[in-house]
């Protein structure tokens, strides 16, 4: 039987911070990831990748409000736009995971599979929406979009103007996550829980199950898969190539292996901040905790390497 990796492709594997995202961009960007995964399958992995796609759902989101004010569109609600994005994005890594195995003697069938993430209607999280998505609005257009949909507004930290915000309930498990251990047993690679996945929850009294406008935490819905799915290795690939203490200070020390409890501790005493490294260290954590040999934070470009990035393990 062979391990199983899953590696959560960031917004970096994608499109870098200097690009303005052209397809040609992402595409490039892609197959360069996808060609450093070419060593996970050499070692006997059987590879599910899972991906963000923050800047892509926010231009379909700014689609939306451009085909509305232009020629009367009807607007998408939240799910079917990151459902969009999982389509796109899942068909660009299928195709390039595809170009770069056709580098080598390898033979795998690759796969996207559209997923949905199941969420609690009763999550904290939906009275305290703090994700935001689309674009910056001036403080009167806000007021005015707020009043008109029952939208939440927050500045940016930055002071770029005004975004809608939604809530970022917790993942409690993923639809179809026995048919992705099924095809990524059977050596084929799957695609799956694009963005976190779409939130969605059953109605206790009729079994139906309903869409919600909120934003799952990718790496949190991927540590959920890679637990459920059983997987050895859980890769979260980012912009530095390893964890750091003290980051971007003089002191900063770069970390080649953290127990959980270590992790825990760093993450309490407010090393790794909840709108940047905090959610990879929780969703690293919470894999090995529930079973997994280890998880590796890094970068796309040392993934190939033998000892890369900072290892968590219990």
């Amino acid at each position: 039987m062979k391990k199983i990796a899953v590696v959560a492709f960031g917004g970096n594997a994608l499109l870098r911070a200097n690009e303005v995202g052209t397809i040609e961009q992402q595409e490039k960007n892609t197959l360069d990831t996808c060609n450093k995964l070419i060593s996970l399958l050499r070692n006997d992995y059987n590879l599910v990748i899972t991906h963000g796609n923050g800047p892509q759902v926010g231009n379909i989101l700014l689609r939306n409000e451009a085909g509305y004010a232009q020629y009367k569109i009807p607007k998408m609600p939240l799910d079917i736009c990151v459902a969009d994005s999982q389509g796109g994005i899942g068909y660009m890594i299928d195709r390039q995971m595809r170009n770069a195995i056709s580098k080598t003697n390898l033979r795998r069938n690759v796969v996207a599979i559209i997923t949905e993430t199941l969420v609690d209607i009763g999550d904290p999280a939906f009275q305290n929406p703090t994700k935001p998505i689309g674009p910056y609005y001036l403080k009167e257009e806000a007021d005015l979009l707020a009043k008109a949909n029952n939208w939440v507004f927050k500045e940016d930290p930055r002071k770029r103007g005004w975004r809608k915000v939604v809530a970022s309930p917790k993942p409690l498990d993923i639809m179809n996550k026995k048919v992705i251990k099924d095809l990524v047993k059977h050596g084929h690679i799957v695609i799956a829980v694009g963005g976190g996945g779409i939130p969605v929850y059953w109605h206790a009294d009729t079994k139906y199950l309903e869409a919600i406008e909120a934003v799952v935490d990718k790496d949190l819905a991927s540590a959920v898969l890679a637990r459920e799915i059983k997987a050895d290795r859980f890769y979260i690939i980012t912009d530095v190539p390893k964890v750091f203490i003290n980051f971007n200070k003089p002191n900063q020390k770069a970390l080649d292996h953290l127990t959980a409890a270590e992790a825990r501790k760093y993450l309490d005493a407010g090393e790794f901040p909840a709108g940047s490294m905090g959610p990879k260290i929780v969703a690293a954590v919470e894999f090995v905790e529930s079973g997994g040999n280890e998880a590796i934070i890094t970068s796309e470009e040392d993934i190939e390497k033998e000892n890369c990035g900072t290892r968590i393990t219990l």
